[in-house]
Order: structure tokens, then sequence, then C-alpha cells
């Protein structure tokens, strides 16, 4: 139900976030989520609270089926997660179980990429191996199909591996690597990109290898020390 067709008496606040959920779900599509489910989440994000069945349904005007299947579709992308207390909703009976928002923005954005990865690239791999093998076992006519095969599957194992590489991180630990990256100008990503683009696979992973054995502390003095005229000249920087 569009902010158009609400009742006068609905207040201009309820109608934006109406308005926005409606406007969440429509993207819904572009993360391969129901609109439904979109939409349901979207109300919840900027409704501040945690919110039943029946009042999530009266206000984006669903059925109680769709309203339900929503929700579920929510808990299981790992968008919302069920409050601690149940909630009464104005009507009579029991109090119902009720639903939020799964954490802050970072996690559930890391949940929506953990469980697309799941979803989307997880049951990819099993079909792709074994094409590799089907071509693999019929000889010299199937060699130019498997080395198109194996580098598919090649291209995602390594895309699968970045991912559940990202998923792992703490929800805060995501947050600052992209304000980090935020504050990056534009000649300093270019440098950045130059420099990946020139060091093999082997160097950037021992480098990110020596990085990682290093306590908050001895990385603070590394940075630090990169910009001194002294170490630059033992470089051949300076």
């Amino acid at each position: 139900m569009s902010s158009s067709q609400l009742p006068d008496d609905v207040p201009l606040p309820e109608r934006i976030r109406r308005d926005f959920a409606h406007a969440w779900g429509e993207i819904g599509a572009a993360w391969g989520v129901a609109p439904s489910t979109a939409a349901v989440q979207g109300y919840l994000l900027v409704h501040g609270g945690p919110l039943t069945e029946p009042e999530v349904r009266r206000a984006l005007g669903m059925s109680h089926r769709a309203a339900s299947l929503a929700l579920t579709q929510c808990e299981e992308w790992g968008l919302i997660i069920r409050a601690e207390a149940p909630r009464r909703s104005g009507q009579r009976g029991p109090a119902a179980v009720a639903w939020e928002v799964a954490g802050d923005h970072w996690e559930w954005f890391r949940r929506v990429a953990a469980a697309r990865r799941e979803r989307e690239t997880d049951p990819v791999l099993p079909v792709l191996r074994r094409c590799v093998r089907q071509a693999s076992q019929v000889g010299e006519p199937g060699a130019e199909l498997e080395a198109r095969l194996r580098t598919l599957l090649d291209f995602v194992e390594r895309f699968d591996r970045g991912v559940e590489v990202f998923v792992r991180g703490d929800p805060a630990a995501i947050e600052h690597l992209f304000l980090a990256l935020d504050r990056l100008d534009g000649p300093s990503v270019g440098r950045v990109w130059a420099l990946v683009g020139e060091l093999s696979a082997e160097e950037l992973a021992n480098a990110l290898t020596a990085l990682a054995k290093l306590p908050p502390t001895g990385v603070r003095r590394l940075v630090g020390l990169a910009d001194q005229p002294v170490l630059l000249k033992l470089l051949g920087l300076g």
C-alpha cells in the first residue's frame, strides 16, 4: 500500500517508513531477495524496534500468509532475529513472537553476503567439478572443453574463497575496512591497484601473512616508518 492510498490519519513519519519499505522491496531482486522479503526488512530497518507479524502485515498491507513467509525468509537470510521477549500488538490473546533487525547494517550486510554465497556459489562448484572430470575422461576430443571448464572452475573457486574470507570478518572490522577505503583519494587508489598488479600473488600473500602476524602496535610502527626519509633512502626510494 503506497502512501497515497493510506488513510489521512496515518502520521507522516509512518508514511515515510512505508514508502521506504516498498522502495526497498522493489530493489530486492537486485540482491536475489524476493521483493516482499526485502520490503519487510526495509520496514524493520527504519521502524526502530521489534514488531510482530500482525504489525508488519497491517503496515505493509500484506496477507497473513505473505507476511509470515516474508518474515521466515528474512530470518533464513539472517536479516532479522527473534526478539528475546514476546510482544503484544494491540490484539486480544497472548503476546506474539516479535522480530527485529539483526545487529547493525554491517552485520546484516555480512549475513546477506554469506547467504548468497551459500545459495548461489556453493551449488555451482560440484557441478563444475563433475563436468571437468567428465571432460577429462573423453580424451583428445574433450581437451578444449576441459580447458574451458577448468578456467571457469578456477574463477569460481577463487571468487568463492574471496567471499568466504570477507564474510568471516567481524562486522566492526568490515566497517573499518570500508571507512579506510572511503578515505583514500583517487591517486592513492590508482597506486594501490598498480602495486597489486606489479606484485605476484605469492608476494602479496606473503606480505599479508607477515602483516597478520604483527600486533596492532607493530603495524602502526611499520606504517609510521614508511614515510621516514632514512628508510626510504635505504630502500632506494629517497
